[in-house]
């Protein structure tokens, strides 16, 4: 353990459904280290423990003992998972009186309006434990009924005796004038001292009362079970010996700490694949690659975003398992499609996923008792994937058991075994290409002018055929596709997004209650900056305005240009606007008057991170790297075909490849179809054209 003497260590640990991965930096050497352990879905704490331990231990020249981390980010999918599964906490709703119902309300639209099958999610907030008080104030912060204390104390007496202890508080026009929500949030505290309490001017302190209060609620669903599971997780990382204290992931693609992630929980719905993005703006940026499509494929699911001009989409309002949240998350588009996703016969049609086998009992090449064949099952059928092992050796797996399984589910589609896995890979890839369509042709950008940036342990494998399916010319794969999420926790800042609702004309009028709302959220952002210690050199502010068109339903988020004010800075937001509507609904109506709805301003705490390498070219031959030869299964071809086997560790700056060939490296593997060729760049990442 010589060099913990010598050493600091950044670790980034995301833990997925199937995975945990594991991400070293050593601060003094400037050197990445990887590692990858099955996650433990029962307690994922301990999965994590045990990889930063045994990661630690994998370092050359002895390993390196737990005390020499000195940073320690995490992405978790803890939050996702109990929204999805239905595992958190019995909640309570104090709000307006006649207004309990907005939940179950909401906004009278179907889900999928030809659907007769459409099934809504469960509430997560029962009627009888909604509970009504009087109060009321106005659109304009006036109080037009005072709050009446006698209702809020039997309500929370009726939540107390129904052993309630997660509790939501959202009142009528709070964001305005939040004084009723604090002095029932006093009242709850003084009733029921350990209970949770998520208040809507804290969460969500915009318009729209529908989402304002479900993302309360979702908050307060979550609360006790992030709490629960944070609690459990610094103990253990202390018992490892880890000391550093746990920074997360959110879902705009910073960290927040410890604490503020047991308060919002609702802000790491997206931990870990908001990780994924982050790490791809930092390859983006080392390679001169503004224009990216990022297609994360883990074990479970497929996690899809768009950068635009070296910034990634956002989304201030975002649905969640059938859930409105009102905060802000970068833009990903997520769909049941992983290396874990189960193939099954729907009415003699082939169907693949949601339903995941995760990390256990996962694929049934695992042997750990499940005999439905996976997306992974398919790819060691046709030869893609390692025959023997996985993770460098240090997962065996059974090839025979995956054949037996697609087997069967070729008998029952009347078809041969090897088409019945290309079928599935088909499946797959049509479910992966609709996902991309959605954040990119729907939303007015041609697919076939980005950079596709394919990681997780699935994305390379089936990169060149998405790639192929939507016309992306160019793909790029990174050196260590499989952790990207956790390479992505050493490469983020701390950040908060703060925001007020201020509906005015766009106008003269209105300059100086854009100046007021930006001087209180400055006023928020400068308390976070004290709160998280950030020095005044590392802080960064960026301000962005929601706009419309008078009697439209929603809103277009306008960055706010520096520097500008009066009737030059109505312009420039004017402009702006007119650019991002045409850019979305293909057309501007010069006529119609704009409005000002909501401030907002993100506040950037810039933290060390790990830096991206340069590698000088190599003087060896690409052969040298050819490392043996797998037959695979290529319909490109007709059949079987011997593919070379490159090892991935000893491909440099350089190097081509030229397709059919497989690319092995512990944390994923390549597939290169025919007629591609792939050059190793100077950052070591495989650039396939």
């Amino acid at each position: 353990m010589a060099q913990s003497a010598v050493s600091r260590y950044r670790i980034g640990v995301d833990s997925g459904g199937t995975f945990t991965d594991v991400c070293i930096f050593d601060e003094t050497k400037q050197e990445m280290f990887v590692w990858k352990v099955s996650s433990t879905p029962a307690d994922p704490s301990e999965g994590i423990a045990n990889g930063i331990v045994q990661g630690l231990q994998s370092l050359p020249e002895g390993g390196a003992h737990p005390d020499a981390v000195a940073y320690f980010g995490h992405g978790t999918t803890v939050g996702t998972n109990a929204l999805i599964q239905g595992r958190g906490a019995a909640s309570g709703l104090i709000t307006t009186d006649g207004f309990r119902d907005v939940l179950e309300i909401g906004r009278q639209k179907r889900p999928d309006l030809y659907s007769l099958q459409t099934v809504k999610p469960p509430l997560l907030a029962a009627r009888d434990m909604r509970k009504e008080v009087r109060e009321r104030v106005l659109f304009d912060g006036t109080v037009a009924v005072p709050l009446n204390e006698d209702d809020v104390r039997q309500a929370v007496k009726e939540l107390k005796d129904a052993g309630i202890k997660a509790i939501a508080i959202c009142t009528l026009f709070s964001f305005v004038e939040p004084g009723h929500e604090k002095r029932i949030r006093e009242m709850v505290e003084e009733e029921i001292p350990d209970a949770f309490i998520s208040v809507s001017h804290e969460i969500a302190p915009e318009f729209r009362e529908y989402e304002r209060v479900s993302t309360t609620v979702v908050n307060a669903y979550l609360g006790p079970i992030m709490r629960n599971y944070l609690d459990r997780l610094t103990p253990r990382l202390e018992a490892a010996g880890v000391h550093a204290e746990p920074h997360l992931t959110q879902s705009n693609g910073g960290v927040i700490s410890c604490d503020t992630a047991k308060k919002q929980p609702v802000r790491t719905v997206l931990s870990g694949p908001a990780a994924g993005v982050t790490a791809a703006l930092e390859i983006g940026r080392a390679t001169g690659s503004d224009n990216l499509i990022t297609f994360d494929m883990g074990g479970t699911s497929s996690d899809v975003s768009l950068i635009d001009g070296g910034k990634p989409q956002m989304a201030n309002d975002i649905v969640v398992h059938g859930y409105p949240l009102k905060v802000p998350m970068l833009d990903i588009h997520t769909v049941g499609a992983g290396g874990g996703s189960i193939a099954y016969v729907d009415n003699g049609l082939l169907k693949v996923g949601p339903r995941s086998a995760g990390a256990n009992p996962g694929p049934v090449c695992y042997g750990l008792g499940n005999e439905e064949p996976t997306v992974t099952d398919a790819n060691i059928v046709l030869g893609v994937l390692n025959q023997t092992h996985l993770l460098n050796g240090r997962m065996a797996i059974d090839a025979a058991a995956s054949k037996r399984a697609v087997a069967r589910l070729a008998a029952d589609l009347g078809i041969d075994i090897m088409d019945a896995a290309q079928g599935i890979i088909r499946v797959v890839t049509a479910n992966m290409a609709k996902a991309i369509r959605v954040i990119s042709v729907e939303r007015g950008y041609d697919p076939r002018d980005y950079t596709m940036l394919a990681f997780g342990g699935a994305g390379p494998i089936h990169a060149a055929r998405l790639a192929k399916e939507l016309d992306i010319p160019r793909l790029m794969i990174p050196k260590h596709p499989g952790i990207m999420c956790a390479l992505g926790l050493l490469q983020s800042d701390l950040r908060t997004n703060i925001s007020l609702t201020r509906m005015a004309p766009l106008s003269a009028s209105s300059l100086s209650v854009i100046e007021d709302g930006f001087a209180q959220l400055g006023e928020r952002a400068a308390e976070w900056f004290e709160q998280e210690k950030i020095p005044a050199a590392d802080r960064r502010l960026t301000l962005a305005i929601d706009m419309r068109y008078g009697g439209q339903g929603y809103e277009l988020t306008i960055e706010r240009p520096e520097g500008l004010k009066g009737e030059e800075l109505l312009d420039a937001m004017k402009a702006g606007f007119e650019r991002a509507h045409m850019q979305l609904y293909g057309y501007i109506a010069a006529e119609e008057p704009i409005q000002i709805i909501t401030l907002r301003i993100e506040a950037i705490g810039h933290v060390p991170k790990a830096e991206t390498s340069s590698y000088p070219p190599v003087t060896t031959d690409v052969k040298a790297a050819i490392v043996g030869e797998r037959t695979v299964y290529l319909p490109e071809i007709g059949g079987f075909t011997p593919c070379p086997l490159y090892d991935r560790t000893l491909l440099g700056p350089g190097h081509v490849i030229a397709g059919p060939a497989v690319v092995e490296q512990m944390d994923s593997t390549t597939l290169i179809l025919p007629n591609q060729s792939a050059t190793v760049d100077t950052q070591l990442n495989l650039i396939i054209e």
